[in-house]
């Protein structure tokens, strides 16, 4: 019951969002999203409390039949990694929406509406445990974005938009057709999760499922060269939009991984993990060499994005406990920092008119606050010790050296080059002297200090503390090496 009170809640809201106007549908969104964060923190606190074998879990499960032939059912639910990426959505959510109280939009209600959509159907993808369910919520995902990209998106947006909605539509495609071969290929004829990873196929046919699905994940992460998409669309899209993709969208993959491949098809996994391995690698250094030779911002926190999310997938693949809880770790890490730096990114286009870095420098002269929030959370994406991005990534890298040495050695560059090109983004933005693009820069205004120290505050909390978010994913996690292990 928890937990469909914890999907109701952005459902209905977004629902009641069309009938405000103006700066009432803003506020209201805040108030909701923040409901919802106070509500997942109760749900927390309820759930790390819970006995699992016992009566207790219908607490956050419940499993109704839905249809009857083929066998769908409404089953949702909650374990460690579930609960971790509810946590990640609905603490972005109200500092997402509190990012645009400066900004001007029009059919204000509609936008958030939109956003309010999202918050639904991004929870539903990760507390679905039935195949065709969360097949459901991972398209209803799509359609929000889709819509706030194209009507409050920049130039080219159409084209634009048109391109990331093609693409991801064409990788949800294949994934279903793995569900409804799965289904026709599992003994009790059923979506249902656990089941599926009980499927008896034989190795050649889970490697035509695991090309199925990771088709469908690879394009959403993304993963090179399923990335085409993506910076254009990042550049593209309202800030808002932005940050909804990169800072949680991009996850529903990278989730996706963990929950619907390893354990479902594992012997697909073992045959071909070399292979996506490779890929997330070579996509790390590619994307890092590319970052470095960006000159806007936001395209370079993109490729930033993809070399990060490479490695996260890298450590994914090794299939073992340090690569799984890294990559939870890391996807928590990367939701929080990349917010804060497109946020950033957004703060400098809307006092400068531009986020062309060799036009912009001394703008720690002019806004000294500004400057120390966004070098923390550079910092926090490099990966600095006692930030929340150094766990996740030392998890991750002990994950491949156990898989593979020269993997681990390989993937270790994305911490090398992404201080080159982040410190030297952050040298030539922030530092040196004024021109005449910036003379005019003020500091940070209240809701975007409010924002920035929420998200300055995170980094600093997940890179100290990061045990109990460890021990929320542990169990999960053995879990999932558990039923990805060939016997």
């Amino acid at each position: 019951m928890l937990t469909l009170i914890l999907l109701l809640i952005p459902l209905v809201a977004s629902f009641v969002t069309l009938f405000l106007k103006g700066e009432s549908a803003k506020w209201f969104s805040l108030v909701v999203t923040c409901i919802q964060l106070v509500f997942t923190i109760y749900v927390y606190q309820i759930f790390i409390g819970i006995d699992m074998s016992s009566d207790a879990r219908s607490l956050v499960n419940i499993n109704q039949a839905w249809i009857k032939s083929p066998q769908i059912n409404f089953q949702i639910g909650l374990d460690g990694i579930s609960m971790l990426m509810v946590f990640l959505t609905n603490l972005l959510l109200p500092l997402i929406v509190l990012a645009g109280f400066n900004r001007t939009q029009d059919r204000t209600h509609i936008f958030y509406s939109l956003v309010l959509l999202m918050q639904f159907a991004l929870i539903g993808v990760f507390v679905a445990f039935d195949g065709i369910l969360y097949y459901l919520f991972w398209e209803l995902a799509l359609l929000p974005i889709y819509f706030i990209s194209l009507n409050w998106g920049g130039a080219n947006r159409g084209q634009i938009t048109l391109k990331f909605f093609i693409y991801t539509l064409a990788g949800s495609l294949l994934m279903l057709f793995g569900f409804i071969y799965l289904y026709w290929n599992t003994p009790s004829h059923t979506f249902n999760w656990l089941d599926l990873t009980q499927n008896p196929i034989c190795t050649c046919k889970q490697g035509m499922v695991f090309w199925l699905f990771f088709a469908a994940y690879a394009i959403k992460i993304p993963i090179i060269p399923f990335h085409t998409w993506q910076p254009d669309t990042y550049q593209t899209a309202p800030t808002q939009g932005t940050m909804l993709l990169s800072g949680i969208m991009l996850k529903m993959g990278l989730y996706s991984l963990v929950r619907w491949l390893l354990p479902v098809v594992p012997s697909g996994v073992e045959e071909y993990t070399y292979l996506a391995m490779g890929l997330c690698i070579v996509g790390i250094v590619y994307a890092s060499v590319i970052a470095i030779m960006q000159t806007d911002l936001k395209k370079l926190f993109a490729y930033s994005s993809i070399a990060h999310v490479g490695l996260i997938a890298a450590g994914i693949f090794a299939a073992n406990l340090q690569g799984i809880e890294g990559g939870m770790a890391q996807m928590l890490a990367h939701g929080i920092n990349v917010v804060g730096l497109f946020y950033c990114a957004d703060i400098i286009m809307n006092r400068t008119g531009s986020n062309n870095i060799n036009n912009l420098g001394g703008i720690r002269l002019l806004a000294p606050r500004f400057a120390t929030y966004f070098m923390i959370i550079v910092l926090g994406s490099v990966a600095l010790p006692l930030t929340n991005g150094f766990i996740g990534e030392f998890l991750l890298l002990y994950g491949l050296f156990e898989y593979n040495s020269w993997a681990a050695l390989v993937g270790g560059l994305t911490i090398i080059l992404g201080a080159v090109y982040m410190l030297r983004m952050y040298q030539k933005v922030m530092l040196g002297n004024t021109n005449e693009n910036v003379n005019t820069f003020e500091d940070v205004k209240w809701n975007e200090e409010v924002v920035l120290i929420a998200i300055v505050l995170l980094i600093f909390a997940f890179g100290l503390f990061p045990k109990p978010m460890l021990e929320l994913v542990e169990p999960a996690s053995n879990q999932i090496v558990k039923l990805s292990t060939i016997k």
